[in-house]
């Protein structure tokens, strides 16, 4: 065979084939593109599931503050219903909105925004969403550009603390010979109600004594509930 018809064949083969490298190059491209349009959204999925965890959480450690202090507030002037006393220990009687507050601005310190916050009572809980203030942002794939990234989360408060079994009492007065003198308030006793005895709670199996005389001792928002994730 001549050389010339050898080369001929050889520069047509050649030309054959670089349409098909090209095609596998712009295929392998694509697929690089691809992958990184993925790894882009799954990142800013990370980011919003940690807003959305991060704002459940503020919204329960929000509302068992609340519910201490409720709780603190009825055992220190004397008026609170013992029945009251132990709603606010079953992680109940606070305000929720204040607690949805605190979920929007922990979400805003995570590039996140809340888009819904719902309490629930049984059990006492926070479901939050929330959406990434950023979008996905521009790939191979259509529509990330204007695509913003959703997460949702539940964090539950959970009581740790109960009454011990003393029945609800109120200090007695030590009695008197003197005249009693009269006060802005009036009333038989003078307007202020009794101090509350000394009561004991149960938490996590150990004992905690509620005095007035020693508030400084009285448990903490964390001593009284536990708030976690529900997954």
């Amino acid at each position: 065979m001549p050389a010339t018809t050898v080369t001929r064949r050889r520069r047509r083969d050649a030309g054959q084939t670089l349409p098909i490298y090209l095609v596998a190059i712009g295929g392998l491209l694509f697929l690089a593109l691809a992958f990184f349009a993925v790894g882009q959204a799954a990142a800013s999925r990370n980011g919003a599931q940690t807003a959305a965890d991060a704002a459940a959480l503020a919204a329960g450690q929000k509302y068992r503050e609340d519910l201490r202090e409720g709780f603190l507030a009825g055992f220190r002037d004397g008026t609170g219903d013992p029945t009251a006393w132990e709603e606010l220990l079953a992680g109940r009687g606070a305000p929720s909105d204040p607690a949805c507050t605190n979920a929007g601005w922990y979400a805003g310190r995570n590039d996140a925004a809340v888009s819904s916050c719902t309490p629930d009572s049984w059990p006492t809980s926070f479901a939050v969403t929330v959406k990434s203030r950023r979008p996905v942002g521009d790939s191979v794939i259509p529509g990330t550009g204007s695509t913003h990234a959703a997460a949702e989360a539940k964090a539950v408060v959970v009581p740790r603390c109960t009454f011990a079994a003393d029945a609800p009492s109120t200090r007695p007065t030590p009695a008197s010979t003197s005249t009693p003198t009269p006060t802005p308030g009036g009333g038989k006793d003078g307007g202020k109600d009794p101090r509350p005895t000394p009561r004991t709670l149960t938490c996590d199996g150990k004992g905690r004594t509620l005095d007035l005389d020693h508030l400084q001792d009285f448990p903490t928002a964390a001593d009284l509930f536990s708030v976690r994730l529900a997954r």
